[in-house]
């Protein structure tokens, strides 16, 4: 179930408000441990199962390494339990094909459904377990809170990734933090709305044009399609994603929990390292708590700084999908890093800040062109058709993958995407400004949802309930 779905916003949000608000405040945490579980339920109900298990399992561990610090092996015993079911389902077909290929065996495949969210909770309850075992944190003694803090809805399916000091905090149902009043609860829809609006209105139309390109072999599409479509992909995807990550922030708003922020115009970037700073922020900072530091992160050699830079984001790559594409991605920008810190910032830095800017969004716009191609092949060749601008097959057309109506939703996207808020400042702290909105962007984001809401239910065709067994 998506957050911008027809079952979201018609049955399950306005099910979660009804409940959370009209119960007793002590129930509070129970509610949203109880809708969570139905909202992984909706996925698929062995998987919701699964999640009740590996929460127990995180909540006993928790318990026990805050016992039994001294004891090293503890701790690598649950990391290591956690990571091997993120490999199991995520990784061990992409591992076996990867063998198979180069030793020429004939392990089994294994292709499973992922279950939703594994990769962000996983990772949650990594970072928890290392804390608790580091006496960072004390480990959470209630299951209920724990089960908030590790499965909440609102960040389960798509992050971002919250740490359990940032959450503690807002925990406990009687806790200052987790108030909620009417400025709170406003600010809340308005975060939920610019989400929705960067989903349904942008992120999901640009990707069709996506779809079609990809459908297509791309040494077939004419090069200027080619360069056109994947910078569409290149907007489609921040939309996305930070559109996810603003209708989280939002529901977190209206139900007491403070949501990290996770992407900060990072198309404003004047090298690749801010790029990463501003970029699915969550995930940067966990990989440097939990990997880059322990390596020696920058406190070393630069060939080791280099090296834990490589590894990280070899790491990152594998992280976002389990395929050799992914892999190149992440050991691409790595490797753009460790030029940034040899000699490039530096250099950058005597220069004006769009030559940064402009080398900042070449390397990300290639670097994506791989990370949204359906294989590494396909990825290669859609980077050689650009830079050798090929002709194509007869009959590829612009008009055959791309509409007025996406040209018109491309031109937005590319002002609303940064340019527009660096010329006007105050429109950029008005996304993050609590404070109750004026009348106009009161009905700014009247208009912004109702919109949102008539195209996920114009382009929503199946059944109202779904179950997977």
């Amino acid at each position: 179930m998506l957050f911008s779905s027809v079952q979201f916003l018609f049955f399950f949000l306005p099910l979660t408000l009804a409940l959370y608000y009209v119960l007793p405040k002590k129930c509070r945490n129970l509610v949203l441990a109880a809708v969570s579980l139905l909202f992984f339920l909706w996925s698929a109900l062995r998987y919701a199962a699964m999640l009740v298990l590996f929460a127990a399992f995180n909540w006993c561990a928790g318990l026990l390494l805050q016992r039994y610090r001294s004891v090293k092996p503890l701790l690598g015993f649950t990391v290591g339990v956690d990571l091997a079911l993120l490999l199991y389902f995520k990784y061990a077909g992409f591992f076996a094909q990867s063998i198979n290929s180069v030793l020429s065996t004939q392990l089994p495949i294994v292709q499973l459904a992922l279950p939703l969210g594994i990769s962000f909770y996983v990772f949650v309850a990594v970072g928890y377990c290392i804390d608790v075992a580091l006496g960072r944190i004390e480990a959470e003694k209630n299951p209920v809170r724990f089960f908030v803090f590790l499965a909440f809805f609102g960040h389960g399916p798509s992050g971002p990734i919250v740490q359990y000091t940032h959450q503690q905090p807002m925990l406990a149902v009687d806790a200052p933090a987790r108030k909620v009043d009417v400025a709170r609860f406003c600010y809340g829809i308005k975060r939920f709305s610019y989400g929705l609006a960067k989903k349904a209105l942008i992120a999901d139309q640009l990707g069709y044009t996506y779809a079609r390109i990809t459908s297509v072999s791309a040494e077939k599409i004419p090069g200027f399609i080619l360069l056109v479509g994947y910078a569409m992909y290149l907007m489609q995807l921040y939309f996305d994603f930070s559109g996810y990550s603003d209708m989280a922030v939002g529901l977190g708003e209206m139900l007491g929990l403070r949501m990290p922020e996770n992407f900060k115009y990072p198309y404003q970037s004047a090298t690749v390292g801010e790029f990463w700073r501003r970029w699915h922020i969550t995930l940067s900072d966990w990989f440097q708590t939990y990997v880059y530091f322990p390596l020696g992160g920058s406190r070393c050699s630069m060939a080791k700084t280099c090296r834990n830079l490589l590894i990280v984001f070899a790491l990152t790559g594998l992280w976002h999908g389990a395929a050799w594409n992914y892999v190149v991605f992440g050991l691409y920008h790595g490797v753009l890093l460790c030029i940034e810190r040899l000699f490039l910032r530096r250099w950058l830095q005597t220069k004006p800040k769009f030559i940064g800017h402009c080398y900042t969004m070449l390397a990300v716009y290639f670097g994506f062109i791989m990370f949204g191609a359906p294989g590494f092949e396909q990825g290669i060749a859609a980077i050689r058709g650009i830079l050798t601008m090929q002709p194509g097959a007869a009959g590829m057309t612009m008009a055959a993958f791309m509409s007025l109506k996406q040209w018109l939703i491309f031109a937005v996207a590319c002002v609303l995407c940064g340019p527009l808020q660096a010329i006007f400042p105050k429109m950029k702290a008005c996304m993050t400004e609590q404070a109750p909105p004026k009348a106009a962007e009161m009905l700014l984001i009247l208009v912004l949802l109702f919109l949102g809401i008539a195209s996920v239910s114009a382009g929503n065709y199946q059944a109202f309930i779904y179950f997977q067994f």
